[in-house]
């Protein structure tokens, strides 16, 4: 039987991959979140959107999407869940009459105070595997992380304004053309018409003279 090569620390890429091993370790975290709030049965998304509506009601699933970083479907179709089971409330928006603004219920608010101490457990257990030393590097390069992931959305939208822009100068630009392409008057340019050429009769066909 051949026994597999140990090797304490192997090099390879995904070893050496950010997004790989950040993958892991968003892999590690939820699964110590679920074993610490298994008996609440709120997941880390929704307590998310409990934690930030609790503190801000009334907010959009736009502003939501803002608040908690959780894209827009899954916001909506999370939003939509929480409803059903009666932890969140939806209303239209005082200040948006196309928008619903989200609330939190007072079933959503005792599940939140539930499962605040079980988020508590789950982040302790997860700096306890690192070094005193290390743990404060280590929120402020998640928190750097965060932020970065934030500010995407704000550099697409300048994007497409910028995008935006530059199709209106294009159509600009196209028009000046056109305008260059007229008579001096101003007027277009017309295409000049064909001359009609009247036929002169052949001598043989001329009335004879008297």
């Amino acid at each position: 039987m051949i026994k597999a090569a140990k090797h304490k620390t192997p090099i390879t890429e995904l070893a050496q991959s950010p997004s790989h091993l950040m993958h892991r370790a968003l892999q590690l975290c939820l699964d110590i979140y679920a074993e610490e709030s298994a008996q609440s049965g709120i997941t880390q998304r929704q307590y998310a959107v409990l934690e930030v509506v609790s503190q801000r009601q009334g907010l959009t699933q736009t502003e939501l999407v803002q608040a908690t970083g959780i894209d827009r479907s899954t916001l909506a179709d999370l939003v939509s869940r929480m409803t059903t089971k009666g932890l969140l409330e939806r209303e239209k928006s005082a200040l948006d009459a196309r928008a619903k603004a989200v609330r939190i219920s007072e079933a959503g608010l005792a599940a939140l105070e539930a499962t605040r101490p079980c988020v508590a457990a789950a982040d302790k257990r997860l700096l306890a595997m690192l070094s005193k030393g290390r743990r404060q590097t280590f929120l402020e390069t998640l928190a750097q992380l965060a932020q970065v992931a934030d500010s995407a959305p704000e550099e697409v939208k300048a994007a497409k304004k910028a995008a935006k822009k530059a199709d209106k100068e294009a159509r600009k630009i196209a028009k000046l053309a056109k305008k260059s392409a007229k008579s001096d008057d101003g007027e277009p340019i017309k295409k000049s018409k064909k001359l009609k050429i009247q036929p002169v009769a052949d001598e043989a066909e001329k009335p004879a003279e008297s």
